[in-house]
């Protein structure tokens, strides 16, 4: 795992080859529901896929984590699900709670000129994280954060949320 900032790092080629195609065609042929904001009062802003706790894919993220990161033995996995973002959108920059997030991205290709980064507000700075694909990212929950979306293709992002509570 690389460090981008004491508290934001990230992992490349998390998964397979195989499991990248097979998480990339989860993510494009999922059904979505639009109505999800980023914090109170705001307005929603792209769309979002609840990943069951009995599908294929969330057994294969929860494996691979706990596998790679034993810390999170002691942590609930509260939530997994896919962000859906359209060209254009404008996500807002949100906390996500208390404990740990991943992001990961399961985009097939990309070129700096798409953009679509994950952008962080940290120590006064904005940090962007490039959606290399199969790229994961962690970082403390309570940092703002934000999306930003690709030039002419839907964004995805795999999120996946821990809590501190334990099991």
């Amino acid at each position: 795992m690389r460090n981008l900032d004491g508290k934001i790092k990230y992992d490349d080629n998390f998964l397979t080859s195989d499991e990248l195609v097979e998480v990339y065609n989860y993510c494009t042929k999922t059904e979505y529901q639009y109505g999800e904001t980023d914090d109170y009062g705001l307005p929603p802003t792209g769309m979002t896929h609840q990943i069951n706790h009995n599908e294929s894919i969330y057994h294969l993220f929860e494996q691979r984590l706990n596998l790679k990161y034993s810390f999170l033995k002691g942590m609930t996995l509260y939530r997994m699900y896919i962000n859906c973002f359209a060209p254009s959108e404008n996500p807002y920059f949100h906390i996500d709670g208390q404990g740990i997030t991943f992001l990961y991205y399961p985009n097939l290709e990309w070129d700096l000129q798409e953009g679509g980064e994950t952008q962080f507000y940290h120590g006064g700075n904005i940090l962007g994280v490039p959606p290399v694909p199969n790229r994961l990212v962690m970082f403390d929950a309570k940092i703002k954060h934000r999306a930003s979306t690709f030039r002419d293709k839907h964004r995805f992002t795999v999120a996946i949320k821990y809590s501190y509570e334990e099991t």
